[in-house]
């Protein structure tokens, strides 16, 4: 069996448990018994929307963003599933900066828990550059169960990878 490589960081003992669940060929099937849902933020409008709907309830004092979209570009191939840019411009004598999320086109019709779970990964790096220690709390004061949508997340693309790209 080819490793793991979006959970080469978990225990061995849960690697193994995935390991199993790959055996039965259950990997797909436990992961819709568990996001059996689907979200409706199809659009790029929507997107920014809900993008600005949690900004606005837990990072009121972050700065604007400009731009929310889906990016085709981004993905498994590209290896980023969301990102996080500032975009700066010379205006006459001042240097205007824009924040920007683009969010891969992958997760267009995908569970809710894991569009949020990019969501805030992304939001939180408008407080925090880094993946330490307040960047994580940052994550779980947005949605307290983030660490269950990562790893959920990374068994999505163990099992998009086993596919060959689709779930």
């Amino acid at each position: 069996m080819p490793p793991l490589k979006y959970l080469a960081a978990y225990p061995a003992h849960i690697q193994e448990q995935v390991r199993a669940l790959i055996a039965r060929d259950d990997l797909a099937g436990h992961l819709l018994r568990r996001y059996p849902e689907r979200h409706a933020v199809r659009s790029d409008a929507a997107l920014y929307d809900y993008v600005l709907d949690l900004k606005n309830r837990y990072l009121r004092t972050a700065p604007p963003l400009a731009r929310v979209t889906y990016d085709s570009g981004l993905g498994l191939a590209a290896r980023a599933l969301g990102t996080h840019t500032t975009v700066s411009r010379v205006q006459g004598a001042r240097l205007k900066s824009k924040r920007e999320i683009r969010v891969a086109s992958l997760f267009r019709d995908g569970p809710p828990e894991f569009l949020k779970m990019i969501v805030v990964h992304e939001l939180a790096h408008l407080k925090v550059r880094d993946h330490d220690k307040s960047f994580y709390a940052l994550c779980t004061h947005m949605e307290p169960r983030y660490h269950q949508y990562e790893f959920d997340l990374r068994l999505h693309l163990t099992c998009l990878d086993l596919s060959g790209g689709t779930a």
